[in-house]
């Protein structure tokens, strides 16, 4: 085998046929046939040869492998020649430098065919190698984007986590480096858009334009449509809402404003507003004063129930506590695969701490009043401890749960939210009732009525409109739903066998 180096460039006088080679690779460049392996099919079949791509490694990037001198192959990706023409078993060779981007080594184009290269086959292999310069410059410098794009996701998103599960502080730490001063805030709102998973990259993107990336943008992991936006300001509301506008089939739900500390419930309150947002023609929503029972209830008295359904957990080392709680309200707002892709862990992890809960507090988050009346209990004491006026300190004696929901105001709320349904010809606040007491199985529900399945489900879907929350996807609008049917007494209220001794609402005192 003879090898010889050959750098020339032949820069070419335009023949009769170059014109139309030359506009054809030229296609190549436009933003529509940017393909490195359209071009070196493109060469092949106009220099009828075999061609190929091949970087440092030997790794085919297009074409079909050609075997080749690995000497010269070396030469030229180490950058000693910038190309090299051979003859082998009766075939022609032409090896062509094509150079990356550092430290990325050079690759080779490669080109064999059975006759000689002539000069107008060696100006279209040199002009090729060109463009493939060009093409995979620019597909390198993509990647690398996206590769940057996907690390900063996966930061924002990690910030997120954090927040999720209180640890504001290394949530702080972790912004500043990229996002200085981002979480320099002691209360923040958090909205969650909702649109097609294929636009949801673009409406991400838009969320950090209009907001002049002064806000925590995450991909959500759990819902492919959702993207959540954490931010202290108050006009990003209205930045967020006019991108809603543009589109069909997107909307917007919003939180009231939070502590950092209770990202979690504000994520969960932004969830809530954006079922709302659906029935409304505007297709936004804020999740609204009333749709509080717990600022409805004696805040003293409040706190020193909540304080001691919690109890059992208070042994637990701050951080524990903290992490078992964030984890409980999540999975109580949502299926255990969905909080475990918020939080990043695994759903068994999930599980696991829900089941420890359980266990502490010896209840059952299987009975939906219990886990209505915990997560009473959660988002109660959450929202208690940012307000210090109204902890309620030095309560004598916890009440009963049938006191906290015996307040007036409490009961006019309630009998103002469940008489909606009795506008409605069909038995929907009887079928909702019987539906819950059932745990929220259609089929045991149905089976109390003496009617279909399909019957209950589609009572309890016609309900949603009405009460404007979501009831078939477990979270608080439901439990808001169930306290409402506590407090008017159109279910029994629940035992909690797992508060302390002398406990008003605990088994052996209830």
């Amino acid at each position: 085998m003879a090898g010889r180096e050959d750098g020339t460039r032949h820069a070419g006088v335009p023949d009769d046929g170059q014109a139309s080679w030359a506009q054809e690779l030229l296609e190549h460049l436009r933003p529509t046939g940017r393909d490195l392996r359209r071009v070196v099919s493109w060469l092949a079949g106009t220099v009828e040869a075999a061609v190929s791509l091949q970087d440092g490694d030997g790794a085919v990037l297009a074409g079909r492998r050609i075997p080749l001198d690995e000497q010269l192959v070396a030469e030229i990706t180490a950058g000693r020649i910038a190309s090299a023409a051979c003859e082998d078993r009766g075939r022609h060779v032409r090896l062509v430098k094509v150079g990356r981007h550092h430290p990325a080594q050079a690759a080779v184009l490669a080109v064999s065919r059975e006759t000689p290269f002539d000069r107008r086959a060696s100006d279209i292999v040199t002009h090729t190698a060109q463009v493939a310069e060009l093409l995979l410059a620019a597909r390198e410098t993509t990647a690398a984007g996206r590769r940057l794009e996907r690390a900063t996701s996966d930061l924002r998103l990690a910030i997120l986590q954090l927040l999720m599960v209180e640890d504001t502080v290394s949530a702080r730490r972790v912004a500043a480096g990229l996002w200085p001063g981002l979480l320099d805030t002691d209360t923040a709102c958090v909205y969650v858009l909702e649109g097609s998973p294929e636009e949801r990259d673009r409406i991400a993107e838009e969320c950090l334009d209009v907001t002049g990336e002064q806000a925590l943008v995450v991909r959500c992991p759990a819902v492919d449509g959702h993207v959540i936006v954490v931010t202290p300001r108050d006009t990003a509301g209205d930045e967020l809402r006019s991108l809603i506008g543009r589109r069909q089939d997107t909307f917007i739900g919003g939180s009231v404003r939070q502590s950092l500390a209770r990202t979690a419930t504000a994520y969960g309150q932004a969830v809530s507003a954006l079922a709302v947002a659906h029935f409304r023609p505007d297709k936004a929503a804020v999740y609204a004063e009333r749709t509080h029972p717990e600022r409805l209830m004696d805040p003293a008295a409040l706190r020193g129930w909540s304080a001691h359904v919690l109890s059992p957990l208070d042994a637990l080392p701050h951080h524990t506590r903290a992490e078992l709680l964030a984890t409980t309200r999540l999975g109580l707002e949502f299926t255990a695969v969905n909080a475990a892709k918020v939080l990043g862990v695994s759903r068994n992890t999930v599980r696991a701490r829900m089941e420890r809960v359980e266990g502490l507090l010896r209840t059952d988050f299987a009975d939906l009043t219990l886990r209505a009346v915990v997560h009473l209990a959660l988002s109660s004491q959450a929202a208690l401890q940012d307000d210090p006026a109204r902890t309620g300190a030095g309560q004598p004696v916890p009440p009963h749960l049938a006191d906290l929901l015996a307040g007036p105001a409490l009961r006019v709320w309630a009998h103002a939210l469940l008489g909606r349904l009795d506008a409605d010809a069909r038995p929907l606040r009887r079928t909702l009732r019987t539906w819950i007491a059932a745990g929220g199985n259609a089929e045991r529900a149905a089976q109390a009525l003496g009617v279909h399945a399909q019957t209950v489900r589609e009572h309890v879907r016609s309900a949603e409109p009405v009460l404007e929350r979501q009831l078939l996807a477990a979270g608080s609008d439901l439990y808001e739903v169930v306290v409402a049917h506590l407090a008017v007494g159109d279910l029994e209220q629940p035992v909690l066998p797992g508060t302390k001794s002398g406990h008003p609402d605990s088994a052996v005192h209830g």
